[in-house]
C-alpha cells in the first residue's frame, strides 16, 4: 500500500467520507492559435456562432435530463441557465466577432482572449464569492473551445458507488450530472472556495467537500482510497488503517446523529422550563428546501436572492423575480417564508456599470444601493407583492442604518403596491416589514427602528465586523472576529430588548445562531427566533431542550462579569464542555 499523504484545503462542505478516487480530467485543452487570410474571416465568424449555437443546445440538454429526474435542476438549473445568458452576453459575442474580424485570429483564440480579459476583471473584486465566479467564465470559453475543436463534451462518465470526486475544478455541468445518481461521496478540488460551485452544490446535496487544496488532483490517482473530512478541510489519500478506523467510526456516529435528527425533526424546540424557540433555515437555492424541512425547518428565516442576479450580463426581470420567489413560497406552503431584498454593491450588480469602490463593505451597497437605483429595487418589490398570493411572506430590507432608509424603502414598497393595484393585479395580504440589524448604528437606533419595523432579523456576521472594526476576509486581523465579544454581547442585548418593548419579534439569521457552542447565550438574551443551515438545526435543537432559560440566564450573567473576549469565551466553552460531551455532531 503506498504511503500515505495528508493534504489540507478549505472544509467547504461539512461530513465525513471514505471511498476510492475518481479523478476527473479538468484539464484545459490547448488552444491552437492561427491567424486568417481575409476570405477566412467571415467563414470563422460563422463557424464561432455555431459553436455558441451547440453549447447552448447542450447546456439545455443537460437541464432537460435533470428535469426528466423528476427535478428542475435547483441550483444546477439556475446556474446553467447563468451559463446560457453568459454565452449571448452581447459584449462577449461582440468582442469575439471583433478579435476574429480585426485581429484575424482563429475563434479559438479569441475566446480564450476574451475570456481572459474577463476573468482578471472578476479577479479584482473584493468579496470573495464573485471572484469565484471567474471559474463560470472558464467553463463557457472551455466549452465553446471543445466544441471548436470538434472534441467529444459532456460524455456520460461511469462512475462507480461511493467515488470520491477528484479534479482541478469541477464544472456546473459536470456536477449535475454527477450527482444525479447518488454515486459520489465526496468532492475534492484543487481550486474553489466557500462559495465556489462545488462548494453551494455539496452543501446543498449534504456531499462532503474539501476545495482549494492547489494539488490534490497530481497528488491522487484514480482508485486510490481517500478519506475526506469536510468540516475540518482534511484529505487523507491511502489512511493507514488506525486511521481509516476513525474516519469509518465518525461517519457511523454521524450517521446515528443523522438518523436521530431526522427522528426529532417534528418535535418543538422547547426548553426545560417551557420556552419556545423557532428554528428556521438559512436558504440560497429552491433544492435545499427538502433538506432544512427534513431537518426539522419551522420556516425559512433567511432567502438570499443574490443569486438571481449573478452570472448574466442584465439585471433579472420582474417575471423573474416572480417566478423564483412564488416557487419557493409553494414548497413552503403555510410556513413563514422572510425574503431579504438585494444585498448587493455596485461592482455587481449586472447591467450597471461597476462603481469602484476602495472600501465597497463601507460604501453604496444592501439598501443604500436599492434606494439610489429604484428601477431595479422596484422589479424586486413588484415581483414580493405579486408572489405574497401564494404563501406566508415576511420581508426584510438589508444593512439599515438610519430611520430614513427604512421610511423610504416603505414608501417605496407602498407606491409599487398602489401600482399594482391600480394595474388589477393580484396581491396577498399585507405582509410583515422588517430590517436586518447588522451596524452599530441600527443597534443603537434599535427603540427608534422598533416603533416602526414589523420585525428585528439580527445579521451577527456584519454586526460583529463593523463593530469590531475589522474585515473578515483579511488574514491579518480575523483573529479579532470574536462573537462574544463584550461590546456584541450589549448590543444583542439592547436590540432585543427594544424589541421586546415595542412588542415585535426579533430573530437572528447570521453565524451565531447556528452554532450549538452559543445557544445558550442566545437562549439568555431573549431570542426566540433563529435560523441557520439544515445541519445546524438539530444539534441547536438538543441544546434547547436539554436546558431552561433560567440556567442560560445565570450562565450569560457570569460570562459578563469577565471584561475580555477571549476570558468570556473560555468560560462559556467551559459550561457547554460540562453540559455536553460534544457539540460537532458527533458524539454518540
Amino acid at each position: 500500500m503506498s504511503a500515505t499523504v495528508s493534504l489540507h484545503g478549505i472544509g467547504a462542505s461539512p461530513g465525513v467520507a471514505v471511498g476510492h478516487a475518481f479523478l476527473l480530467d479538468s484539464r484545459r485543452v490547448r488552444t491552437p492559435k492561427v491567424k486568417l487570410t481575409r476570405d477566412e474571416v467571415d467563414a470563422e465568424v460563422m463557424r464561432f456562432k455555431t459553436a455558441i449555437d451547440l453549447s447552448d443546445r447542450q447546456l439545455g440538454d443537460i437541464k432537460g435530463k435533470l428535469t426528466g429526474l423528476g427535478t428542475d435542476g435547483g441550483e444546477h438549473g439556475l446556474i446553467l441557465e447563468a451559463h446560457r445568458l453568459m454565452l449571448h452576453d452581447p459584449m462577449f459575442l461582440v468582442e469575439v466577432t471583433r478579435l476574429i474580424k480585426e485581429d484575424g485570429i482563429n475563434a479559438e483564440w479569441a475566446v480564450r482572449r476574451v475570456g481572459r480579459r474577463l476573468r482578471h476583471q472578476f479577479d479584482n473584486l473584493d468579496d470573495e464569492y464573485f471572484r469565484e465566479r471567474r471559474s463560470d467564465i472558464e467553463f463557457v470559453a472551455d466549452r465553446l473551445v471543445r466544441n471548436l475543436m470538434g472534441e467529444l463534451v459532456d460524455a456520460e462518465l461511469q462512475v462507480p458507488p461511493n467515488s470520491v470526486i477528484v479534479a482541478h475544478d469541477v464544472s456546473p455541468a459536470d456536477a449535475a450530472m454527477l450527482l444525479k445518481d447518488g454515486k459520489v461521496s465526496a468532492f475534492v478540488t484543487d481550486l474553489g472556495g466557500h462559495t465556489s460551485h462545488t462548494a453551494i452544490v455539496a452543501r446543498a446535496r449534504e456531499v462532503p467537500a474539501v476545495v482549494g487544496l492547489t494539488r490534490a488532483s497530481d497528488s491522487i490517482r484514480t482508485g486510490d482510497v481517500v478519506a475526506v473530512d469536510g468540516r475540518r478541510g482534511l484529505v487523507l489519500v491511502n489512511p493507514t488503517d488506525e486511521q481509516l478506523a476513525l474516519f469509518r467510526e465518525t461517519m457511523r456516529r454521524q450517521l446515528a446523529s443523522e438518523q436521530l435528527a431526522l427522528k426529532t425533526a417534528e418535535l418543538p424546540a422547547v426548553t426545560q422550563d417551557g420556552v419556545r424557540v423557532r428554528l428556521n433555515g438559512n436558504m440560497e437555492f429552491p433544492e435545499e428546501i427538502p433538506s432544512l424541512l427534513a431537518h426539522g425547518a419551522e420556516g425559512i428565516g433567511l432567502y438570499r436572492t443574490e443569486f438571481l442576479f449573478l452570472n448574466r450580463p442584465t439585471a433579472p426581470t420582474e417575471e423573474e423575480h416572480f417566478e423564483s420567489y412564488k416557487q419557493v413560497l409553494v414548497a413552503m406552503g403555510d410556513r413563514p417564508v422572510t425574503i431579504r431584498t438585494l444585498d448587493l454593491g455596485g461592482d455587481k450588480v449586472p447591467g450597471k456599470k461597476p462603481e469602484k469602490e476602495n472600501n465597497p463593505a463601507m460604501g453604496l451597497r444592501a439598501i443604500r444601493y436599492c434606494l439610489q437605483h429604484r428601477d431595479l429595487f422596484r422589479a424586486q418589490l413588484r415581483a414580493l407583492l405579486r408572489a405574497s398570493v401564494y404563501g406566508n411572506l415576511r420581508v426584510m430590507f438589508p444593512l439599515v442604518s438610519s430611520i430614513s432608509e427604512l421610511r423610504e424603502a416603505r414608501s417605496e414598497l407602498e407606491r409599487c403596491r398602489s401600482e399594482l393595484s391600480r394595474q388589477g393585479v393580484p396581491m396577498g395580504k399585507r405582509f410583515p416589514l422588517g430590517i436586518m440589524v447588522e451596524t452599530p448604528s441600527a443597534a443603537l437606533i434599535a427603540d427608534r427602528l422598533a416603533q416602526e419595523a414589523d420585525f428585528f432579523s439580527v445579521g451577527t456576521n456584519d454586526l460583529i465586523q463593523y463593530t469590531i472594526a475589522i474585515d473578515r476576509q483579511n488574514r491579518d486581523v480575523a483573529y479579532l472576529y470574536r462573537p462574544l465579544h463584550l461590546a456584541i454581547l450589549r448590543s444583542l442585548s439592547y436590540v432585543v430588548g427594544a424589541a421586546k418593548k415595542a412588542n415585535i419579534p426579533v430573530a437572528m439569521c447570521g453565524e451565531m445562531a447556528g452554532d450549538p457552542g452559543l445557544t445558550m447565550v442566545l437562549l439568555a438574551l431573549g431570542l426566540e427566533e433563529l435560523s441557520m443551515t439544515s445541519g445546524q438545526i438539530p444539534l441547536v435543537k438538543n441544546v434547547i431542550r436539554s436546558v431552561s432559560r433560567a440556567d442560560a440566564a445565570a450562565l450569560l450573567e457570569q460570562a459578563m462579569q469577565f471584561s475580555s473576549a477571549e476570558e468570556i469565551e473560555r468560560f462559556i466553552k467551559t459550561q457547554m464542555d460540562q453540559r455536553f460531551a460534544r457539540l460537532d455532531g458527533n458524539a454518540q
